[in-house]
């Protein structure tokens, strides 16, 4: 079992930044893929990025390809999203997830955190 803890969501003007950490429970952080997702007031949940156990594949969404950067410390049993150039579009829920399947990068993973709240005003 896997538990998920997501922080550092707020509000924040257009065009500004946020760092996301998510902090995982469990010794095998390390094994497993790990993704971060968004859902929208009346939207539904839409995938943002995923980076597998070694960070050695990571994808991004076209909406946020060149903005977001994931990564991850395994020793600290912690993966981040910063987001940079924000848009009021970016305003959403941002779940982190997590999968024992080291390089798995779908929308099915198996453990979900309970979220956190981002807001970018125009």
């Amino acid at each position: 079992q896997v538990q998920l803890v997501e922080s550092g969501g707020g509000l924040v003007q257009a065009g500004g930044s946020l760092r996301l950490s998510c902090a995982a429970s469990g010794r095998t952080f390390s094994s497993y893929a790990m993704g971060w997702f968004r859902q929208a007031p009346g939207k539904e949940r839409e995938f943002v990025a995923t980076i597998n156990w070694n960070s050695g594949s990571i994808y991004y969404a076209d909406s946020v390809k060149g903005r977001f950067t994931i990564s991850r410390d395994n020793a600290k049993n912690t993966v981040y999203l910063q987001m940079n150039s924000l848009k009021p579009e970016d305003t959403a829920v941002y779940y982190c997830a997590a999968d024992p399947r080291a390089n798995y990068f779908g929308k099915t993973f198996s453990y979900w955190g309970q979220g956190t709240q981002v807001t970018v005003s125009s």
